[in-house]
């Protein structure tokens, strides 16, 4: 049913876009995280694993969360949330060291991936008839193609200056994905 795809081009385009942002960050943070932490931070393989697991429970965990508090404060607010506070929290384990560190990036990655099932969610209200193939942008599609782009910059980025520096910013996304998220009408999603 194109036409009911059309109808809600502008609103999933921009949450498309939402979910290809936030998961430039996830994709890229799951594929270096470990090598970050061995290469440059020098922690054993087996630290840097242990350190990745928690970022990625932690963002297993901030999914589940996320699906409630959207359905108490709406999807819009808890996306946006999702993009403002990851950011800080992200950067602080850049500048910080030791647990202090490990705990910003958990908390950081617990608030970034609040929002994996909202944008699914959010793109199946918008185009009821179209649940499947809206799934499919938003999850497939989008994360596919952020890590396709992502994975490939952000290793040539830091092959030329450094990983942690490629990392980081990667942190301009949440801040872009803001912006998009802004842009959708609170009557479109609420």
């Amino acid at each position: 049913d194109r036409a009911a795809l059309k109808a809600a081009s502008k609103p999933l385009t921009f949450l498309f876009l939402a979910v290809f942002f936030r998961s430039a960050v996830q994709v890229c943070f799951a594929q270096f995280l470990a090598l970050y932490l061995n290469a440059q931070l020098k922690l054993s393989l087996s630290v840097a694993a242990a350190v990745l697991t928690c970022y990625l429970t932690c963002g297993a965990v901030g999914g589940l969360l996320g699906g409630r508090l959207a359905d108490r404060f709406g999807a819009r607010r808890v996306i946006m949330a999702s993009f403002l506070f990851s950011v800080p929290f992200m950067s602080a384990f850049f500048h910080t060291t030791g647990l202090l560190s490990y705990a910003m990036l958990a908390l950081g990655g617990f608030v970034l991936l609040f929002t994996i099932p909202v944008n699914v969610v959010g793109a199946q209200e918008l185009v009821p008839s179209q649940a499947g193939a809206v799934s499919a942008l938003m999850m497939g599609f989008a994360w596919g193609t952020a890590g396709m782009i992502f994975i490939p910059l952000t290793g040539w980025i830091s092959d030329r200056s450094s990983l942690g520096f490629a990392l980081e910013l990667l942190l301009v996304f949440p801040v872009l994905g803001l912006w998009v998220t802004s842009r959708i009408p609170k009557e479109v999603i609420r």
